[in-house]
């Protein structure tokens, strides 16, 4: 059923920030950073995908993600909603269920048998998707699907990521040179937020995981990994 009251925004990102820390989807680690695919290090990690298996939240998350869609897009904006390959599938699922839409995906390259496809499923030439991300670094991978249904005559002006980092200001520009408005829940400045309230951290550890997000990659070049990206 759809939702159609609007939780506070504020309350949305704190309870899923909650929820991620409940299900140890996220990480903190100052003392032995995380090296991500980029060389980039972090003393931050998370895995939204395991929102998955656990039913009661994955529920109240695409409630808020429909909530935070029909508030700030609208109630008749979109035809389908696209998934990317391979996060992005089950909740564009489990919200194209919610909101009584379509849903596609979209490979991050054709298939290269077969017909070759990219994107799965019926969208006609002209309908109006949404994509959906379990999480979004800068949009780079976002994009990719969101430029292959632009080219096989979707229009895309809307995607939303469950989790958006929102460290990286090349993010915002972007989206804007994509024309795309990005919609999220939560962010890491939530997530901090709940283990500083919650003491759940040394505040050493607290102080070495703002200061990443304050500035990413000066911290990753203090710890030994990257510090330019091409984002």
């Amino acid at each position: 059923m759809i939702q159609t009251t609007f939780p506070d925004r504020d309350v949305m990102a704190e309870l899923m920030a909650k929820m991620l820390w409940e299900i140890g989807a996220v990480h903190f680690s100052a003392d032995k950073p995380y090296k991500l695919a980029s060389g980039m290090m972090s003393p931050v990690y998370i895995d939204c995908r395991k929102l998955i298996s656990y039913p009661r939240i994955r529920s109240t998350i695409m409630d808020f993600a429909a909530a935070t869609i029909m508030r700030d897009a609208g109630f008749e904006k979109f035809d389908c909603i696209a998934g990317g390959e391979t996060a992005g599938i089950p909740f564009a699922a489990f919200l194209a269920e919610r909101l009584g839409l379509p849903m596609i995906y979209v490979r991050k390259k054709p298939k290269g048998h077969g017909r070759s496809a990219q994107i799965e499923g019926y969208m006609p030439e002209g309908a109006r998707v949404l994509v959906i991300e379990d999480l979004t670094t800068a949009g780079g991978s976002m994009f990719t699907f969101i430029d292959a249904i632009r080219a096989a005559g979707g229009v895309v002006d809307h995607g939303i990521a469950l989790f958006f980092y929102d460290i990286f200001p090349e993010a915002g520009q972007r989206l804007a040179n994509g024309k795309v408005q990005l919609h999220r829940i939560a962010t890491w400045r939530n997530v901090l937020a709940v283990a500083r309230n919650g003491k759940l951290f040394d505040e050493t550890t607290l102080r070495e995981v703002e200061a990443f997000l304050d500035a990413p990659l000066a911290w990753s070049g203090r710890n030994g990994g990257v510090s330019e990206l091409s984002l």
